[in-house]
């Protein structure tokens, strides 16, 4: 019974930060978009997806959207998934010097990652690209 319990006590559910990590893939984009102004992009062959994560200022107790955690990066990127994920929603940029938008949820729901941890001041998108 004591051996059944503790197996519980060691998983885990959501992505936490590991104590080592890189960050090689993704690029910090800064464009002026209705939704944010900083994001993750991902660019390949001429195609680019933009990833955004929601912050919370607690000067303010306002939440604003921006680049992903950068330990999450190379995470996202290496999954097996990504390649073809990456493929179907990467477009080129348009006249306003935008890329496609996603959450980092969305990715990571899709990718069939662990989730991030939610926060009580999150909002969310619906599945579309932002």
């Amino acid at each position: 019974m004591k051996i059944a319990d503790s197996l519980y006590f060691f998983m885990r559910y959501h992505n936490d930060v590991p104590k080592e990590w890189t960050n090689y893939y993704g690029s910090v984009y800064r464009c002026n978009h209705p939704v944010y102004r900083v994001s993750t992009l991902y660019f390949e062959h001429g195609k680019g997806l933009c990833v955004i994560q929601q912050r919370f200022n607690e000067k303010s107790k306002t939440t604003y959207w921006g680049p992903i955690d950068p330990w999450l990066a190379d995470k996202i990127y290496l999954h097996e998934g990504f390649k073809e994920y990456f493929d179907h929603h990467a477009k080129r940029r348009n006249q306003n010097g935008e890329y496609p938008t996603v959450t980092v949820r969305q990715i990571m729901w899709a990718l069939r990652m662990k989730p991030l941890k939610k926060e009580r001041w999150e909002t969310v998108f619906d599945r579309s690209l932002i």
